[in-house]
């Protein structure tokens, strides 16, 4: 079975590209949280394992968690980021 990680830096409209964006502007959302996530991925249908101690590598003194994702073997990481991304601006509508 394949894990996946999804960070809230993959999803955060305050970030750059470079800064761990993984999503287009016009999916990403200002400061997502882990439970955000988390309840978008059991909406894509995959299970999501919530780890609130861990720390994006690019910001070590902030740690915001991150989603642990399994179940999602056919799927690339990019298509379920993407995915989730766009549940996740759902649910703030």
């Amino acid at each position: 079975m394949v894990e996946n990680i999804i960070w809230p830096a993959y999803l955060d409209a305050d970030r750059s590209r470079s800064d761990g964006r993984r999503v287009a502007e016009s999916l990403a959302v200002e400061s997502p949280t882990v439970d955000e996530i988390a309840k978008a991925v059991q909406q894509v249908g995959c299970d999501a394992i919530i780890e609130r101690d861990q720390a994006y590598p690019r910001r070590p003194w902030a740690a915001d968690g991150r989603v642990l994702v399994q179940g999602a073997d056919d799927a690339s990481k990019s298509d379920l980021v993407q995915a989730v991304a766009a549940y996740v601006q759902a649910l703030r509508e």
